[in-house]
């Protein structure tokens, strides 16, 4: 049966009506939904019996918890969901003041990133609306102090299933949803165009772009949509836009000993984002950890402070982000539904 998460509250106000309901129950169906987070048609009581019955017939909230669950010893955690005939995993990362939440927009992914563990299995099912808020939820009702930021940054590329995603930002910082602000959100990409564009047209997320590596050559050999949607086009099309403010722009970068940890790579990062507000994200590579890549050899720790002081020296904010969740398979780009396997 059709969703009820995840819908707009035009449609809400469209179902209500159609449910022999007055329109205005469209604005309480929102409430019980996005503010009071109703698992069950029981709870909306102040909707008629029949109404409830009626939507019950057609209509399903879709909210279901994990299915499996895994604990890192840094306090990461990682969640196993069922969508459809799938599964996908969604990562909790606490800190002292903030709790930030990592969730997949698709299972599989078809972008097939060499270094990527992801991209070993392949596109599996877009996820929708729906699938994407039920994360959310169901993480958020489990955790002390609720979520404070969200970044898509799971399995799956966000602007290949672009309509969803954006669907589910709306949802989340719209006055009749969750009432978010924007700032807390981050988005990925590897630079997915015109889907990019429009994104930055219609949303005021934050974004971070998957570069790894700023020659389009090298990045193409490890990055196959680098053939598709070059950087330097993608870095083109960002300069359009206003990253000065509010809106926060970052480039994610793993650092490989030699491969893209260099002066010439440093100096060719500096020729192609200059004069654009923005923070380099230096990444470690996953260190001995089994079935990942072994031909990208990770970068040190003296080498990957020598490039974050470089950048940041020749204007280009740059830190080093610490890795969580790699015993769990929790890390960027480890994401491979390990958990089913628990099951």
């Amino acid at each position: 049966m059709e969703s009820l998460l995840g819908k707009y509250i035009d449609e809400l106000q469209s179902i209500a009506v159609q449910a022999g309901l007055p329109k205005f129950a469209g604005k309480q169906l929102a409430e019980w939904l996005y503010r009071k987070r109703a698992i069950t048609f029981e709870e909306m009581t102040n909707i008629s019996v029949k109404g409830r019955q009626t939507l019950a017939n057609g209509f399903i909230i879709r909210r279901t918890k994990p299915v499996a669950e895994a604990r890192s010893a840094d306090g990461t955690r990682k969640f196993l969901f069922q969508a459809g005939q799938e599964h996908v995993e969604t990562v909790l990362i606490p800190e002292e003041d903030r709790n930030t939440l990592c969730i997949s927009t698709q299972a599989g992914c078809r972008m097939r990133c060499a270094f990527c563990m992801t991209g070993t299995l392949g596109f599996r099912k877009h996820l929708t609306a729906a699938e994407m808020l039920n994360q959310i939820l169901s993480v958020d009702a489990m955790i002390d102090g609720g979520l404070t930021n969200l970044v898509l940054m799971g399995e799956g590329e966000p602007m290949d299933n672009l309509d969803e995603v954006l669907r589910t930002l709306t949802v989340l910082t719209a006055p009749w949803g969750y009432g978010w602000s924007p700032k807390r959100i981050t988005v990925s990409s590897v630079g997915v165009m015109p889907q990019l564009a429009r994104f930055l047209n219609e949303s005021d997320c934050h974004v971070a772009i998957s570069l790894h590596n700023p020659f389009h050559t090298e990045r193409a050999e490890i990055m196959p949509a680098e053939k598709a949607y070059p950087i330097a086009e993608t870095v083109r099309e960002l300069k359009k836009y206003d990253f000065a403010h509010q809106r926060r722009l970052s480039f994610e970068y793993i650092c490989w000993s030699g491969l893209n940890d260099t002066l010439r790579h440093a100096n060719e990062l500096l020729r192609l984002l200059k004069g654009l507000p923005c923070r380099v994200n230096l990444i470690r590579f996953h260190e001995g950890v089994e079935n990942a890549p072994k031909q990208f050899p990770f970068s040190d720790e003296q080498q990957m402070l020598w490039l974050r002081d470089y950048l940041t020296e020749h204007g280009i904010t740059t830190t080093i982000r610490r890795s969580r969740g790699e015993d769990i398979l929790a890390a960027c780009g480890m994401l491979v539904n390990a958990l089913e396997t628990d099951q």
